[in-house]
Formats: C-alpha cells, structure tokens, sequence
C-alpha cells in the first residue's frame, strides 16, 4: 500500500517521498501535520493528493486575521417556519481539512480551530457537535518572520503531532515540475487507495502492535533528554512519539517497532516542540532534536 501511495502521489508533487510517508504516518496514529514553507512549495496540492488517494472528504479553510470562530465551525441559523435554530456546519466538519495560513488568523480563532482538533468535537449554543472520523488536520503556517501573522503559543503547537517542511525541489525534480507543464494537473486521474472505514481499521492494528519495553523506555530517555532545554517535551508528545512510531512501523510492514522507527519520525514529532516563538531560524528545532537522538544510547 505504501509503495503504491507514494508512487501515485509522485505523478502529482515530484520529489517528496519521504515527506508523503511521514503525513501518512502522522494520520495513521491519529494526528494532525503542521507544514511551514515559503509560498509556492505545494503545500496545498500536497493535502489535496493525500485526501485523492485516501478518499477522504476534503475542506480548504484560507484563515486571515478578520476571520471569526464561526467563520470555521458553523452557526445556529433560526428557522421562521419550525420556529427553531437549525445548525448550519462550516467547513470544520470535513474529514481532511487544511487549513491554509493558520497563523494569520487571530488567538481567538485559532483556539477554536485547535479545540476542534483536540476534542474532534465542538459546542455551539450548548449543544455538542461530533466530527466525522477519520478527522485529519493539515495546517500550513507562513514563516515566524512574514508580517501580518499570530505565532502559534507553544500550548497551541503541541496539538500537532508532526511538522514537516516541503523546501525547495531538488535539481531533477524541478527539471521534472518544469517538463511536465503542471504536476497538479494529475490530481484528479489519481485513485484512491484507501477509504475511510479501511483507515480506522488500520488505526486499530497500529495502536495493537508490539511495542517492547526497551523502546518504551528509549522513548522516556529521549523526553527526559529534551527536557534539559527550555522547552522539552510534554507528556503527550512522548505518547505521540510512541504512536507515530507504530504507524511507521506498520508502514515498513513489521508487527514490532524498532529503534530506527523512534528515530525515524523524532524530528518531525519534536522539533516544533522545542522551539519559542521568538525563535526565526526555521531549522533549530530540527538540529536540536538530532542533538538529542544523538545524546540518547540506543537500546
């Protein structure tokens, strides 16, 4: 399944395969992807690829700093004739939803955003709305240093399980972008690959497979590691650590998680956990993490 997925998503965003295997690990373990890239890089026919081939119900919330809660949940609509309020769903209730620009949008509005993300539910006059499962998040963020925006508080970052950067194509792959005219022009010959009822199944077997006491405790030396900077890791991200890992590990098709898997997907669970957000250089959190896997004996 993985070797098809990648090899269908290439036809449409060339040259980033590991990047695909990580966004699928990340909803595979039931998690949320945070991107932060320049413009231009495909962010959005990055998400729009991944809900073709997973089949998955697809929103695209473009957030600005005017934007209300309501503006992505929904509103309570008074209907004359019943003579009650009728529930409007905004774009929020979707099973792939991205949300573009997450951080141009106001503290308010990203609370409710991230709420909904947490509890994969939300409250409207009282009354509390499920979302559809799967509910899959891909948020993009311009960088720390674009004006007009509201960093994420670190409260707030650590809802997203990974964050991953696409970067510039390499030499190839954009000799490859420029002959073909428009790779996104694929998307809509692409096929899907999995469904929704097959997803949750899946999720299932990857929170069951065997995870051994070393690699537990590998992952807890890793936390206490990073908790001699600043800002280590919480709690939940140990258990997304633990998750992400499994999902990578069924992904390369083994019934145990290996170290190599814990190193595998560590940078992309930490690295924007171990930043402030008065830090610019995009890449620290990404180095201090390699820090830390390399300060940790592997079991």
């Amino acid at each position: 399944m993985l070797s098809s997925l990648i090899k269908e998503a290439s036809r449409v965003v060339i040259g980033k395969e590991g990047q695909f295997k990580l966004a699928l690990a990340c909803m595979m373990a039931g998690g949320h992807l945070l991107l932060e890239d320049e413009p231009g890089m495909g962010k959005t026919t990055f998400a729009k690829t991944l809900a073709r081939l997973l089949n998955l119900r697809f929103s695209r919330i473009q957030f600005t700093s005017d934007m209300l809660p309501s503006d992505i949940i929904g509103v309570s609509i008074f209907e004359r004739d019943r003579q009650q309020f009728h529930f409007q769903p905004g774009p929020l209730f979707s099973q792939l939803v991205l949300g573009d620009e997450l951080n141009r949008a106001s503290p308010k509005t990203q609370s409710a955003f991230l709420q909904a993300m947490e509890e994969q539910a939300v409250s409207v006059d009282g009354n509390t709305h499920l979302l559809e499962k799967p509910f899959f998040v891909i948020a993009t963020q311009n960088p720390r240093r674009s004006i007009g925006t509201f960093p994420l508080p670190e409260s707030q970052l650590d809802r997203f399980l990974m964050k991953l950067e696409l970067g510039y194509p390499s030499r190839e792959a954009e000799i490859s972008i420029l002959n073909s005219g428009d790779p996104a022009s694929a998307l809509f010959d692409l096929s899907p690959l999995l469904d929704s009822t097959e997803i949750l199944i899946r999720q299932q077997e990857i929170r069951a497979l065997h995870v051994s006491e070393r690699i537990i405790n590998y992952i807890v030396d890793i936390a206490r590691e990073s908790r001699r900077l600043p800002f280590g890791i919480s709690p939940r991200a140990s258990l997304g650590l633990l998750h992400a890992a499994q999902a990578y590990a069924w992904l390369e098709k083994r019934a145990f998680v290996s170290p190599e898997d814990v190193q595998a997907i560590a940078s992309a669970v930490m690295s924007h956990r171990l930043v402030s957000g008065d830090e610019l250089r995009p890449q620290i959190g990404h180095e201090r993490a390699q820090a830390i896997l390399q300060a940790v004996a592997v079991p």
